[in-house]
């Protein structure tokens, strides 16, 4: 017997768990980086004085590399968002790739909120890091909404 062809959807949903996946690994691999650059102190805010100059700039590097790699995240996931809301899947469709996204999004904010925790006592403004968290933000309610759905707002 030959087994059915997937649907669209079916390859999205595979195709997007496979892709979550993948970015998992890049987050896990920037999470570990970042909390290797740190482990010269166990508490925090901590003192850039405590640090060499090499712990510091080992430090900025995996801070940087964290930070960017939040902030692409984060577009790929409003643009994964805007796709999933424009397609033509039913609402129960949508809801099961955008509950894959929430799971996500969950794992790797526990990774980007280092960037807020594992900081030196001064840290200067970063205007680019806040857009990113509200603009995290933003994708991470407009998907939870859409799981939830109208009929949950109104019950």
């Amino acid at each position: 017997m030959t087994e059915p062809t997937p649907s669209a959807f079916d390859k999205a949903r595979t195709g997007l768990w496979v892709s979550l996946q993948k970015h998992l690994t890049a987050v896990y691999g920037a999470e570990k980086g970042f909390l290797a650059a740190t482990s010269f102190t166990d508490s925090f805010p901590f003192s850039p004085a405590a640090a060499s100059e090499e712990q510091l700039a080992t430090y900025h590097a995996a801070r940087l590399t964290l930070r960017d790699l939040y902030t692409d995240e984060t577009a790929q996931l409003d643009t994964l968002v805007k796709a999933i809301r424009t397609k033509a899947y039913t609402e129960d469709e949508k809801k099961q790739l955008y509950l894959l996204l929430l799971g996500y999004m969950d794992i790797a904010a526990a990774a980007f909120e280092l960037l807020h925790t594992h900081v030196p006592t001064r840290q200067p403004e970063d205007e680019e890091l806040a857009a990113t968290v509200a603009r995290f933000e933003r994708v991470r309610k407009f998907a939870r909404l859409n799981v939830k759905g109208l009929a949950g707002l109104l019950g």
